[in-house]
């Protein structure tokens, strides 16, 4: 109950955005345009927005010919946690990442690149897996996806303004430069807002899931390693998705900055480790590795 809540607010809070968008653009006329758009936006973004989100992406969903292994780990994880066993897709790319989506545990799935598959460990695949489980659990992947919606739609109608000049009739285009500026900052600082403090718990929860806080802490370094390094084109060319990977994929262009929405990676770590310490556990401790 409390995930819907938290969602019915966001919605409520990035239509209110987007009504202000067309308004600052159109005037009365944008703002009744924008508040119909953003009514067939929030039905379509809790019906469809994950799948739209796994097209962007170019998803492909595994089965018994298509990487059954991640498949099979994924259902072993969430069967140990008591949760619905979601989809599993994989991503076609080098860079190392993943990322879950779903508007409820029961319609959920979960996304890994190639690069993660051939990169990781079975060990650190299955953090990065539980990590995603853990915003599946928490209802993060509801919020986040909805938000990726609703950042792109908010950043492509600042575009328009760049293409039909604002509101001609007050001849405004200070306010027609300020949407354009403003308003991909304002979608992105509510993607930050949103996405940094549930990296942390779902960090926690994920290494409770797969067994060993190292295992994800290992996975976390080396994730951020080749990300740094590794382009990835469909999420640059589409980076209100940014905030639902498990490390940022940007890092290509200057306005990648904007779309900043994850936590410092070192101090991802360090609070796992520090829960390890806790735990007694080191690297070839915790549960035994049933993927290996």
């Amino acid at each position: 109950m409390m995930g819907y809540t938290k969602t019915a607010i966001l919605m409520a809070a990035m239509t209110a955005l987007f009504m202000a968008v067309g308004y600052a653009l159109g005037g009365g006329a944008g703002l009744l345009i924008a508040f119909v758009v953003a009514i067939g936006m929030n039905g379509y973004s809790y019906w469809n927005s994950d799948k739209a989100v796994l097209r962007m992406h170019n998803a492909q969903e595994c089965n018994s010919q298509v990487y059954p292994e991640l498949e099979r780990m994924v259902h072993q994880l969430a069967d140990g946690a008591n949760m619905p066993r979601p989809r599993v897709y994989v991503i076609n790319e080098d860079q190392p990442n993943a990322f879950a989506t779903g508007r409820n545990p029961e319609n959920a799935a979960v996304a890994a690149t190639t690069g993660l598959l051939r990169r990781m460990s079975d060990e650190e695949v299955a953090a990065v897996m539980a990590h995603e489980l853990a915003h599946i659990r928490n209802y993060d992947t509801l919020i986040m996806t909805i938000t990726a919606t609703f950042a792109g739609a908010i950043s492509m109608l600042a575009n328009f303004a760049m293409f039909f000049g604002g509101n001609r009739e007050r001849g405004n285009i200070v306010v027609t430069l300020a949407v354009m500026i403003l308003a991909p900052m304002a979608a992105a600082v509510v993607q930050m807002a949103i996405s940094r403090s549930r990296e942390y718990e779902a960090d926690r929860v994920g290494a409770a899931i797969c067994g060993n806080p190292l295992w994800l802490a290992s996975a976390l370094e080396k994730i951020q390693g080749f990300a740094s390094r590794i382009d990835y084109d469909r999420a640059e060319a589409n980076p209100q998705t940014a905030h639902m990977f498990i490390i940022n994929p940007l890092h290509v262009h200057k306005r990648d900055k904007l779309f900043s929405t994850h936590p410092n990676t070192e101090n991802r770590i360090s609070a796992l480790v520090k829960l390890a310490e806790e735990q007694g556990q080191s690297l070839s401790r915790g549960r035994a590795n049933p993927w290996g």
